[in-house]
This record gives structure tokens, C-alpha cells and sequence, in this order.
């Protein structure tokens, strides 16, 4: 690749980048998505680097994985499992601290298995309409619930799409992935509801306007498809403890709920969240295409002369935490993963842990905060930069600390 080349792939990384952290064009209707797609395209025309080497840029075992759980999620919000979750969970309002542990309980293991995105979908307005109805104040209720999506996201490799990503890339065994990280994820659970607790327990009363109705249950619920799908997901789970390949696990899961008698492709599909696909597809072309140029390694030893050393877990989760809040979690891991060596277990762990814990930390960490917020605005419900920054922020700090500490024991 020739110097002017490599400028040219550098000049549209970095306007992609920046882009992507402003989150819009001026004039122009695009997305985060749009612009990453954007950018893969410029880099395809401007780089003179061949189809098939862009293509060869994409990490296709992250996209079909990705794929496989989004079909699997998909069948059990359609078999109506989420909604009638929300609505037991709403139904036992009867002591706050109870229904808030609850409710995080809940949310974070579901996340952990499935998309956290469609379970904050789903949550949201069933419990915000709840709490409405007693007169209990949703706003801490509903940044607990995306705090403990987050959380829980990152208590497997499954949980979330970065986490799938850094599994690939770095080769992850899923049983030792678990094993280590539980702890941090427990704790931050844990500190998580308590500070949750203690910061709003005296701000409870709502004066809100209650919503006349909401439904109580947009997918009806079909015991035998719920039971159907929660089989197939545990032998999927199951598995991912052999060595067979964790995107061949997850295409035979879809596979066998995309040949449903009971729902057709279109309404499977349909719930598949293609923009996160292609958001994906993008910036694996945009990195791989800067990868390439040299400019990320220079990058990381000019970084290493002036003491910001990547390969440190400290300085690592740092920056992921904020690359995270400025960029977006996705952009950021795609980013770390091709200038920080993954190789080492433990290098990848705090990775994939500091992405998910940093989404917390304010409402543009991750797309679940902001699922929560705007479902929230729909049903009358203002939830702030600074509402939710007041519980995230802490809780962010407390999560990290305590990564940091078991980073420390361990190694």
C-alpha cells in the first residue's frame, strides 16, 4: 500500500470515527450504521485493495453468531417469554427493594443469554406502567433495569455482541470465560443494587400522569414454543463447552426454529437486528482496511513511549471505558481488538468486561440505555442525561474498582 493509499484509508478512518462519535452528518439522515457503511464503502474504493480482501477484513464467525442469537431470541420474544416475564415481575410491586433486586435478578440473566436489547425492549413499558399505576417514581427503577442489562451482558460470551466478537477474535473458551469473570460480574451486580438503592430509596413517590393503558402482552404466550425455544437455547449453551464451533452451534439453533410451523421466516427475521449486522460489517472493513496501513501499531508504541501502555488491564479498561461512551461499545471493541494483542486470556476479559460495565455510565454507553430512555419518553417519562448519569456514574466506578481489585488477585 502506497503512502498517499494509506493516508487516504487513514483520512477515511478517521472521518468514519468521528462520525460515529457525533452519532449524525449535518444534512444528512444517517446513523452510526449509515456512516460505518459509509466508510467501508470510500474504503473500498479509495484503498485499491481487492473485494476479496475486504471481505476478508469481516470476522464472519462474529456476524454468524451474532446471527444465530438473534433468531433465537427473536423465537422466544414471538412465543411471548419476555412479556410474560415483565408481567410477573410488575405483578409482585409490593415491597421496592424487593421488586428492584428482582428485577435486576431478572434482567441480568436473561441478558446474559439472550439479546439485553430486546429485554429492555420488552421491560420497559410493562414496568414503567406498573410503577405509574402505584404511584412509585419508574425513572431508578428503569436506569436499574439497563444498568443490569449491562451488567449481566457480560457474564458470558453471548452476551452482547462485543463480547461475541472478542470470543472470535481471540478464540475464548466459554466455560473458563464464565468461570473468571462471575465474580466481577456479581460484584457489580451487587454494588449496583445497593447504590441504586441507597441514592433513590427516598425519591419514590411519582407525580407523574398515569398512561390510560398499555398492552399487557404484545406476543400472547405459547408454553409449548416458550419451552420449545428455552430447550433449544440450553443445549445451544451447552455446547459452547465442546469444540465445535460456536457459529455452527448457533446457525443449527436458528435453523431449526426458522423451520417453525408455528411462526413464519418473515416474523423471525423480522426481529433480527440487521442494522447491528451491518454496523458490524462496516467498521470489521474500516479497521481491517487501517489495520493495514501500519497507523494503528505506531499508534500503540507511540502511546507505550509516553506511558499510556494498552496491554496494562488498568489503562486498558479505562480506555475502553471511555472510547465506549464516546464512540459507542461496538466501535470501540472493533477498534481495541486491532491495536491490543488479545492473545492472553486475561487481556481479552477486561476488554470484553470493561465494554460492558462502561455502558453504564451514561445514557450514550450502550443502545440498551438508550432503548430505556426513549421507551420511557413515549409513556410521559423524562429520564435525564443527569438522572441517569447520577446512579451510572457511581455504579461505573464501584463496577470498575471492582474488575480492577480481581484483576489484581488473579494475575
Amino acid at each position: 500500500m502506497s503512502v498517499y493509499i494509506a493516508r487516504a484509508v487513514l483520512a477515511i478512518f478517521a472521518l468514519t470515527y468521528l462520525g460515529i462519535a457525533v452519532g449524525r452528518v449535518p444534512g444528512l439522515k444517517l446513523n452510526r450504521t449509515g456512516i460505518a457503511l459509509l466508510g467501508a464503502i470510500a474504503i473500498m474504493i479509495f484503498s485499491g485493495l481487492s473485494t476479496t480482501t475486504m471481505v476478508g477484513f469481516i470476522n464472519w464467525p462474529t456476524i454468524l453468531l451474532l446471527f444465530g442469537f438473534f433468531v433465537l431470541s427473536a423465537q422466544l420474544q414471538l412465543s411471548g417469554l419476555f412479556d410474560k416475564i415483565a408481567n410477573n415481575i410488575s405483578a409482585r410491586l409490593g415491597n421496592p427493594a424487593r421488586f428492584l433486586l428482582t428485577l435486576m435478578l431478572v434482567t441480568a440473566g436473561l441478558s446474559a443469554f439472550l439479546n439485553h436489547d430486546i429485554v429492555c425492549y420488552v421491560f420497559t413499558p410493562i414496568v414503567a406502567t406498573t410503577l405509574l399505576r402505584r404511584r412509585v417514581n419508574p425513572v431508578p427503577f428503569l436506569i436499574a433495569l439497563a444498568v443490569a442489562s449491562n451488567i449481566g451482558a457480560a457474564a458470558t460470551l453471548v452476551g452482547n455482541p462485543q463480547d461475541m466478537m472478542i470470543a472470535e477474535v481471540a478464540g475464548l473458551d466459554f466455560g473458563r470465560y464464565v468461570l473468571w469473570c462471575i465474580t466481577p460480574v456479581v460484584f457489580a451486580l451487587g454494588c449496583a443494587y445497593g447504590l441504586i438503592w441507597m441514592m433513590s430509596r427516598h425519591d419514590l413517590v411519582s407525580t407523574a400522569p398515569v398512561p390510560a393503558s398499555v398492552e399487557p402482552s404484545h406476543y400472547p404466550f405459547n408454553r409449548p414454543h416458550t419451552i420449545k425455544g428455552l430447550v433449544i437455547l440450553g443445549l445451544a449453551i451447552a455446547f459452547f463447552f465442546s469444540s465445535v464451533p460456536k457459529e455452527i452451534i448457533a446457525l443449527t439453533a436458528a435453523a431449526i426454529h426458522l423451520a417453525s410451523p408455528k411462526y413464519g421466516t418473515e416474523d423471525l427475521l423480522g426481529l433480527v437486528d440487521w442494522s447491528i449486522l451491518v454496523l458490524f460489517m462496516g467498521l470489521f472493513v474500516v479497521t481491517g482496511a487501517f489495520q493495514a496501513t501500519g497507523y494503528g501499531d505506531q499508534a500503540v508504541q507511540w502511546l507505550a513511549r509516553g506511558g499510556l501502555n494498552l496491554q496494562s488491564p488498568s489503562i486498558l479498561a479505562l480506555v475502553t471505558v471511555g472510547l465506549s461512551n464516546l464512540i459507542g461499545n461496538s466501535a470501540a471493541v472493533l477498534l481495541l481488538v486491532k491495536v491490543v494483542n488479545v492473545s492472553h486470556p486475561a487481556t481479552a476479559y477486561v476488554l470484553a468486561l470493561a465494554n460492558s460495565f462502561g455502558g453504564s455510565l451514561i445514557i450514550l454507553g450502550s443502545v440498551s440505555n438508550i432503548i430505556v430512555v426513549q421507551q420511557a419518553r413515549e409513556l410521559g417519562i423524562n429520564i435525564s442525561f443527569r438522572d441517569f448519569a447520577r446512579l451510572g456514574v457511581p455504579v461505573t466506578l464501584a463496577a470498575m474498582a471492582g474488575l480492577l481489585a480481581w484483576v489484581a488477585l488473579v494475575t
